[in-house]
């Protein structure tokens, strides 16, 4: 047997393990509720879950807590008890789930990876009106949150403020300057990009403009993570063109949620 197949087959077989051990961990709640365990001589639910499938206490009370959780929501709690989703996977969005919503988080969670289910919380969190963002700029003060000036350009900046120029209009003015610069560029290096290409590799001039653009942070809406992909916004296998317009850096996780979930999740951000 190669090493291939052998990887092949343990990937099989481990999968296999892992939907068993969903659907038997979804089978739980109702266990519990007739004291099934008792029943069938076990000293607990613990030792039930323990010794059929290997299950440990935290997991079984996980698994009791989320059926409670999600008792008025159908959706979400069938996906439970059916073993469709992971207990692991629905307990990160409790914080956000309602009846109105479980349909649309049910479809997203089922084909997301625990930890790009953590990252679209964190997005609907941030959304959220009433949500934890602060304001980049304290009117009262030169205070900036979160923003790292040097000593000499912060001295500089209180200086004009002190002379009555207004700092966030020179501020706006150096930024306009800058967007229309990368606009620029971007149109210019469009302009070569009118045929159609048979490579995904992106050109360095291409890279390097949107690492001028973006940084080296991911793009989406206060995302900190790494960029580690471009992503096409458009998709690449359709318009078979680089056009720097339509590409963003991601982190992993939410260029993971830009392809497995309907694409108006990044519509709304990207165009």
């Amino acid at each position: 047997m190669t090493d291939e197949k052998l990887y092949e087959l343990c990937k099989k077989f481990g999968s296999a393990v892992l939907e068993a051990r969903r659907k038997f961990a979804g089978l739980l709640p109702e266990v519990y509720k007739r004291r099934l365990y008792e029943k069938k001589g076990f000293s607990s639910i613990f030792e039930f879950a323990a010794k059929l499938a290997g299950i440990s206490k935290e997991q079984v009370n996980l698994v009791l807590k989320l059926e409670r959780k999600f008792e008025d929501k159908a959706v979400l709690r069938d996906a439970l008890i059916s073993g469709e989703v992971s207990a692991n996977k629905l307990v990160r969005i409790v914080s956000i789930a309602t009846k109105e919503n479980q349909n649309e988080l049910f479809e997203t969670v089922k084909v997301l990876s625990n930890r790009a289910v953590e990252t679209f919380v964190k997005d609907v969190k941030r959304e959220n009106p009433d949500g934890f963002l602060k304001p980049l700029f304290d009117q009262e003060s030169m205070h900036v949150h979160g923003l790292k000036l040097d000593k000499d350009v912060e001295e500089k900046l209180l200086e004009m403020q002190g002379k009555g120029i207004d700092v966030n209009e020179f501020l706006r003015n150096i930024l306009k300057e800058r967007e229309a610069s990368i606009e620029e560029k971007k149109k210019e290096i469009a302009k070569d990009q009118v045929r159609k290409l048979n490579s995904r590799y992106i050109p360095s001039k291409i890279k390097e403009i949107i690492t001028e653009e973006y940084g080296t942070k991911c793009s989406y809406p206060g995302c900190k993570n790494q960029a580690k992909i471009l992503h096409h916004t458009q998709r690449f296998a359709l318009t078979c063109r680089h056009d720097p317009h339509f590409i963003a850096p991601l982190c992993e996780a939410h260029h993971e949620i830009a392809h497995k979930i309907d694409a108006k999740y990044v519509q709304k951000t990207y165009g």
